[in-house]
């Protein structure tokens, strides 16, 4: 039937989605830029939280495992939503506000963990586990929740509204933004301390008030920069959605069941993209948690178990500025991700980035000075542009135009799954193999980097793709031409 003569001459005619300006663009992603912020705090600071509060160095993973479990949930439910909703906000902006709201109390609320467990529930034990690390899970969990309310449909706003000529640029500006939000959250903690000597030490069962000041700061910048969004983009309406998509405007909302039939018919090209993105995380989540055991013990000689003195906190303090460092290159390569990839491929780009991110993550175990670390971050800063862009600008070719919240939540199976797992199985490995030395883990992480840069070899998309650089150009010239005689008239 829709194969047949009638449907196609019924079928209304698509009109090109307006080029959007540089401006307009980074509007369209300046709330991502505060989430990220929070991602930053917690990346860098949630491991050091949960062992104040008592967690052991072979537990951190599975108490780190209600952020990928709270992302495979609610994505693809957000993406669905989002996909079926129109109201006065718009398309994806009410999920931006909820989300924004539940994530500030969230880090308010988790480095105060031992303050409203209060005195009486310190002692208190459920399943092995103190009352404050359960009290600072669930506020983990709610942070975590919130960010993937807020988060997805950052990712489909900007396929809802560029036109495919711009997704790479789209993505790469959304990149510079959350890395820009990154280093500032990872360098928090470090800036108060060092620019305005706000204490980084604490009682024992206590967070350091550096820390506590830098989520303070993390919930302010979340709820003014998504603010900011919602107040300086209009989504188009659904008239004009299917105006540019070629389709007749939908008179009737998918269910939510329809979204296992989407995972079944997901496109080759994402699930080729998932696996890629499978050994990715898993070696961004080995850092991620591991990383501070891995300087404490590797260079500076403290044993697993030393998670409260000065040189933990040290490390700690180091650990968030390396992350800040890490986001810092990203950003420096993110403005030459989109001009790299004109005169090579998206492809070239995210198989090199990959492979320098697996370098820089090796070389942690060889470089043994804590203070020439930060080499080891320009790899990982490069391979984190990567992953943060390029995944979804291949991506968006292949999805269909209408589905673009739900597939962009399905794709995020690929980078919880594997972070699931590795919190699973990452401590007992930890624990039976390395002995609680964690670095050895980060060496693990830095092969599955490389791993990673080899499965994007089965993309179907040449290395240096002169023909696609051709029509890039020519676009380009047409667009530029187009400007220019409006200007004129």
């Amino acid at each position: 039937m829709n194969s047949s003569g009638i449907e196609k001459n019924t079928a209304p005619t698509a009109v090109a989605k307006p080029h959007l300006s540089i401006g307009s663009i980074i509007n369209l992603s300046m709330g991502f830029m505060g989430i990220q912020m929070g991602f930053g705090l917690q990346n860098g600071n949630a491991s050091r939280i949960l062992a104040n509060f008592g967690a052991d160095v072979h537990h951190l993973s599975w108490f780190w495992l209600v952020a990928p479990l709270t992302g495979l949930i609610v994505q693809p439910i957000i993406g669905h939503m989002g996909d079926n909703t129109w109201g006065r906000m718009g398309r994806r902006k009410p999920y931006f506000l909820v989300g924004a709201i539940l994530a500030a109390l969230g880090l308010m609320f988790l480095p105060n963990s031992s303050i409203i467990a209060g005195d009486g529930m310190n002692a208190t034990e459920f399943m092995g586990i103190s009352a404050i690390l359960w009290i600072s899970i669930g506020f983990l969990a709610l942070m975590d929740a919130s960010f993937n309310i807020s988060m997805e449909p950052f990712r489909a706003l900007v396929g809802d509204m560029l036109p495919k000529s711009q997704g790479t640029i789209g993505f790469s500006v959304q990149t510079i933004l959350i890395s820009l939000g990154a280093i500032i959250g990872s360098f928090m903690p470090w800036i108060l301390t060092n620019w305005f000597g706000v204490s980084n030490t604490a009682d024992d069962g206590m967070v350091a008030p550096n820390v506590i000041g830098s989520f303070y700061v993390g919930a302010a910048v979340l709820m003014t920069t998504i603010l900011y969004t919602i107040a300086t983009v209009k989504e188009y309406s659904p008239a004009d959605f299917a105006r540019y998509n070629g389709e007749p405007e939908k008179s009737a909302k998918s269910k939510m069941s329809d979204i296992f039939i989407d995972v079944v018919n997901m496109p080759v090209r994402m699930k080729r993209l998932g696996l890629v993105q499978f050994f990715s995380w898993f070696a961004l989540f080995t850092m991620w948690v591991y990383t501070t055991s891995a300087i404490a013990t590797h260079h500076y000689g403290l044993t697993p178990d030393d998670t409260n003195g000065s040189i933990f906190n040290t490390a700690a303090d180091q650990t968030g500025a390396l992350f800040g460092w890490y986001n810092f290159f990203a950003l420096i390569f993110a403005f030459l991700l989109s001009p790299i990839a004109k005169r090579t491929s998206r492809k070239f780009v995210h198989i090199l980035a990959l492979t320098c991110g697996g370098v820089g993550l090796l070389s942690m175990y060889f470089i043994t000075d804590p203070s020439y670390l930060i080499i080891s971050m320009i790899g990982i800063g490069f391979a984190w542009a990567s992953i943060l862009s390029m995944p979804y600008a291949l991506l968006i070719d292949s999805l269909p135009v209408n589905k673009m919240g739900v597939y962009m939540g399905i794709f995020n199976f690929f980078i919880v799954i594997p972070q699931i797992i590795n919190a699973l199985i990452g401590g007992p490995i930890v624990h039976r193999f390395f002995a609680d030395y964690a670095i050895y883990y980060l060496v693990f992480g830095g092969v599955l980097f490389i791993a990673a840069a080899v499965l994007t070899l089965r993309i179907r998309e040449p290395l240096f793709n002169e023909q696609e650089l051709f029509e890039m150009e020519r676009r380009d010239a047409l667009v530029k031409a187009s400007r220019k005689g409006k200007a004129e008239a």
